[in-house]
């Protein structure tokens, strides 16, 4: 009997992971690849568990009362009989150890539920020195890297890398309006409030790109506001972090200089910065290793020349409502832009 119970566990397991794999792919809160996501998860299978037991004995008690209720002969003058002192024993007992259970199980829940909270809070990033400042937008996310030497202090957007194994200190922040910051194979939510400074923790123990998103209705592009945590060894995060301390790449070729010329020279300077560049506007994301990132638009499309030519020409065909106006660059501009921000790697 306890074996066929667990196999009837184990398959419930694998039908809802099959459903949230088909519903969001990486994006998995049961399938965790990290310690605080490890503990939620025993949590959710707990719950789910102890909660589908009920569930099937409640259904078990109904269909056995209906039943018995069919076999009794039912006349409009059967008179209505008092329970025997035997019966009302019964009864009693029934309803006493329900409850006993009911209270026992509520308890374990308590016990559950605070072991995970404490491994979820517990401040295990003050033994790395890698914090990661957050700050949510409508819609995107700025991502600025601290460190006590300015030379190493470098700001990027939508994508975070992280070392595997090592637990890295987020500072989240609230820009505008409130965001929550949730990557659900690796942590619960943190919300970003504005004028307040939250602090999470996140460690990955597995090589991956996990999906993470705002929780939290920001507005009308609320659904678009999505980010990539990549988790990689240690050596492969040193490269990438010291690839963007460095300047942008200087134009090779005569397309990129003069696409380097038409973004210096239009509106895109009002509110893009680029290393190494007079452009130093600090309203939208930081441009200058765009080119070495998987999307743009806060994981709405791919990093390719041609999403990237239709987000400049006309970024409220793609995001409604957010604050990048339409652009109209001539053909060979447009080009010659392109070549430029490709560039920048």
């Amino acid at each position: 009997m306890m074996k066929r119970s667990a196999k009837i566990v184990r398959l419930c397991q694998c039908l809802l992971a099959l459903c949230f794999s088909s519903c969001g792919g990486i994006q998995n809160s049961i399938n965790p690849a990290g310690p605080q996501a490890q503990s939620l998860s025993r949590l959710w299978w707990l719950m789910f568990t102890v909660n589908a037991i009920v569930f099937v004995l409640v259904m078990i008690a109904v269909l056995l009362t209906l039943r018995k209720r069919m076999r009794e002969p039912q006349s409009a003058t059967t008179p209505i009989l008092e329970p025997s002192p035997g019966e009302e024993r019964r009864r009693r007992n029934v309803v006493l150890t329900a409850v006993t259970i009911t209270v026992i199980v509520l308890f374990v829940f308590l016990i559950a539920s605070f072991s995970a909270g404490r491994a979820v809070t517990a401040n295990l990033a003050n033994k790395n020195g890698l914090v990661v400042e957050v700050t949510g937008h409508q819609w995107w996310w700025e991502v600025r890297y601290l460190d006590v030497d300015a030379s190493n202090i470098f700001t990027t957007a939508n994508e975070i890398h992280i070392p595997v194994g090592v637990p890295v200190l987020f500072n989240l922040k609230g820009g505008d309006v409130i965001h929550s910051f949730w990557v659900p194979n690796l942590a619960g939510k943190r919300d970003l409030i504005p004028g307040k400074n939250s602090t999470a923790w996140l460690q990955a123990d597995k090589p991956g790109v996990y999906r993470g998103q705002c929780a939290e209705y920001c507005g009308l592009q609320h659904a678009k506001m999505a980010l990539w945590v990549v988790a990689e060894p240690q050596e492969q995060f040193n490269a990438w972090r010291q690839n963007q301390t460095q300047t942008s790449v200087q134009p090779a070729s005569d397309s990129q200089k003069r696409g380097q010329q038409v973004f210096l020279s239009s509106t895109c300077v009002m509110c893009h910065s680029i290393n190494g560049t007079p452009a130093g506007s600090n309203i939208g994301p930081n441009l200058t290793h765009v080119a070495s990132r998987n999307t743009i638009a806060a994981a709405t499309l791919a990093n390719t020349r041609d999403h990237l030519a239709q987000w400049i020409k006309d970024s409220q065909s793609v995001k409604p409502g957010n604050k990048m106006p339409q652009n109209s660059f001539s053909e060979a501009d447009l080009q010659a832009l392109l070549d430029y921000l490709q560039s920048l790697k």
